[in-house]
């Protein structure tokens, strides 16, 4: 099994990270200098015109690993939440989770959303009661008043939650756009142990998240660049897992033929030694 999975790994090799791309999209752009966190000094190339400059060969270090961690993630068959309700943002966190298939929250986050999974996950099912009850009639019996008032609530919890419905337990990680904006979500994450992988620029505390990817997190063709390479990580991940379940079915399946074979086998085996005895027993 191992040696089919390390074959499958170097298939799916991971596309290098280009440090021309990064640049291009003004990954490299940091905040004014007066404005930084000493703690992504380990990061900054240097400074100009008053403005930090990110050092991209140490961002591209960076998005290695964590393309190695979610791509391991993934594979697992586990979700993985995005997070960042910055203008900026939100639309390409939307697009891109929705690329893989994993959750994502895009509007406020709601308070509790990890450290209390369970009272929003009642939230959620409150959501699958209201369309049930458009489904059997229910509704219809509701007064005018009444109609309204579930309307709204709909709406309201299709808005905040309608992204994380099939999310039906805690995460296995995060992704997340500026971290000084989403504090909320990193510190509950910080508190349940799951790690957070995040685009850190010059004026945030790297030591908050797990992997730390040092770039631009104002500029949109940054961030959507560096999602890009994260995202990419997640589908292979998600293709590895896919072979091996297909692997897994194929060599079920080749059992379960080879066993009934060998039952055929069998009985015609069991046939003819019959039949001899019926032939001895005449003689």
């Amino acid at each position: 099994m191992l040696i089919i999975t390390e074959r499958k790994l170097k298939k799916t090799k991971m596309k290098k990270v280009d440090i021309q791309e990064l640049l291009n999209a003004g990954a490299h752009f940091g905040h004014l200098t007066k404005k930084w966190n000493p703690n992504m000094a380990p990061y900054i190339y240097g400074k100009k015109n008053g403005i930090h400059i990110i050092n991209l060969y140490k961002t591209a270090a960076q998005i290695e690993e964590a393309q190695k961690a979610l791509k391991q993630i993934a594979s697992a068959g586990r979700k993985i939440l995005y997070v960042s309700t910055k203008k900026q943002a939100k639309d390409i966190i939307a697009d891109k989770a929705q690329k893989v298939n994993m959750p994502y929250i895009a509007e406020r986050w709601p308070g509790g959303m990890l450290t209390n999974f369970v009272t929003i996950r009642k939230a959620v099912k409150k959501m699958a009661a209201i369309d049930k009850m458009k489904k059997d009639g229910t509704y219809e019996t509701l007064s005018k008043k009444e109609k309204l008032q579930t309307d709204r609530l709909r709406a309201k919890l299709e808005k905040n939650l309608g992204s994380i419905v099939d999310m039906t337990r805690l995460p296995a990680a995060l992704i997340v756009v500026d971290i000084n904006k989403e504090h909320v979500a990193v510190a509950e994450a910080n508190k349940l142990g799951i790690p957070v992988f995040a685009i850190v620029d010059t004026n945030t505390d790297p030591r908050k998240v797990t992997f730390p990817v040092p770039a631009n997190d104002d500029a949109s063709k940054s961030i959507e660049l560096v999602l890009d390479y994260l995202t990419d990580a997640i589908a292979e991940g998600l293709e590895i897992r896919k072979q091996e379940r297909e692997r897994a079915k194929a060599e079920k399946e080749a059992a379960k033929q080879m066993a009934e074979k060998a039952e055929v086998a069998a009985k015609e085996t069991k046939a003819e030694e019959k039949t001899e005895e019926t032939k001895e027993e005449k003689n």
